[in-house]
């Protein structure tokens, strides 16, 4: 089903005026989406990092030239939009894509069934020199910002990555309906990342993006994603630590930490089946 931005917003300040944590959930197959409305996730996102992930790849090979990011959500939408009923589902949209008209491209996944976008791959997750090479190249972030205030004119729910203040600030002002405070590669399991900084590092880190963004409109809804943030427990701790923080995204941490728990888990009950 899809949804208008307004349906989709007032979908999540209800939840949020009810005191409860918005969640959004990455996809990266049709099951995993199912699985997910079934718990009663908010949003459901996918992009090709999913992908990636459900193939038993790293999230980061999302960020490398592995395939089309933009064709791949358009063929991993063809497989999750159908199963979804009732939650509206976004799209991670590469808006430094050179090979897309954007206008066109996004008119495109609206016409699919997509209610909103989000901005991935991100020329956001790279720093130094790597990330002023882009910039210098014609592959800023800026274009990015420009993607998500083309989807807000479309009328699709925006809910962009930032990793900084001065981000949060360009895609508030860009129109965006929910900032994601990004911490990083999720951790744990068998693909995760192996070093994150600390919740209590994040707690600062979000509160800065949060303030940055309600500087410009007090009314954008801010969530958290990524790093240390892999549990209930931990997205427990950095909500009992950050005021007005509206909730959280779970890719790997809700899709790829599950799946391989579950399976592990379950193999070791089928392997201790006694014969009669």
């Amino acid at each position: 089903m899809q949804f208008t931005r307004e349906q989709v917003l007032e979908r999540l300040k209800s939840r949020a005026a009810e005191g409860m944590p918005i969640i959004g959930a990455g996809a990266g197959t049709g099951i995993s989406a199912k699985s997910a409305e079934a718990g009663g996730i908010d949003l459901i996102i996918i992009y090709n990092s999913g992908r990636f992930r459900m193939a038993g790849r790293g999230s980061v090979a999302g960020m490398l030239p592995y395939g089309d990011a933009n064709q791949i959500v358009v063929e991993m939408g063809s497989e999750v939009l159908p199963v979804v009923k009732n939650t509206p589902v976004l799209a991670g949209v590469c808006g430094t894509d050179p090979f897309r008209n954007m206008p066109h491209f996004l008119k495109q996944i609206k016409e699919m069934g997509f209610s909103g976008v989000q901005n991935y791959p991100t020329v956001a997750y790279f720093e130094g020199q790597a990330r002023q090479d882009m910039e210098d190249t014609g592959f800023s972030y800026d274009l990015e910002v420009e993607m998500v205030g083309l989807a807000r004119e479309m009328d699709l729910f925006t809910a962009p990555y930032v990793y900084n203040e001065v981000e949060a600030i360009k895609m508030t002002k860009a129109g965006a309906d929910m900032l994601v405070a990004h911490m990083g590669l999720t951790t744990k399991g068998s693909i995760g990342a192996k070093n994150a900084q600390s919740l209590d590092s994040c707690i600062a880190k979000i509160e800065e993006i949060r303030d940055a963004a309600r500087r410009v409109n007090p009314d954008v809804l801010v969530i958290c994603h990524g790093g240390p943030i892999s549990e209930p427990t931990d997205l427990e701790y950095i909500l009992s630590n950050v005021s007005g923080l509206d909730g959280f995204f779970g890719a790997s941490s809700i899709e790829r930490l599950a799946t391989e728990r579950a399976i592990k888990d379950l193999v070791k009950e089928f392997k201790h089946v006694k014969r009669q």
